[in-house]
């Protein structure tokens, strides 16, 4: 399969203000891992939550603040995130860019869980 970016329909993500995803690769497409490409607006963020599978993100867009595990960081383009199964993270857009991402998952049945702080 060889698709565009922009052939995909974009998804709103109800947990956030501004959040967007794009399955590009599902779990019925790849037997092993999903693929999917994330956007959040400028001025947007999602909240303070645990996935229960590992993510595996590459930056390609924007800036954010990013809290993984109650240490804060600076992602840009380019950067490469690893986000263990379990593991609170945050993401806030910094700056006049959207913040976008790609993030690959493993097949299995991704819990969402908002954490309060």
């Amino acid at each position: 399969m060889i698709k565009n970016e922009k052939e995909f329909d974009e998804v709103k993500v109800e947990a956030g203000e501004g959040v967007s995803i794009k399955v590009l690769i599902s779990s019925k497409m790849a037997p092993n891992f999903a693929m999917r490409k994330f956007r959040i607006k400028k001025g947007g963020f999602m909240p303070y939550h645990t996935n229960s599978v590992e993510h595996e993100q590459y930056v390609v867009g924007g800036q954010a603040k990013v809290m993984i595990d109650g240490k804060e960081f600076i992602a840009k383009k380019d950067d490469v995130l690893f986000i263990p199964a379990g593991v609170a993270h945050s993401y806030k857009v910094l700056g006049d860019e959207d913040y976008e991402f790609l993030c690959s998952v493993p097949n299995q049945e991704d819990r969402i869980e908002i954490v309060d702080r």
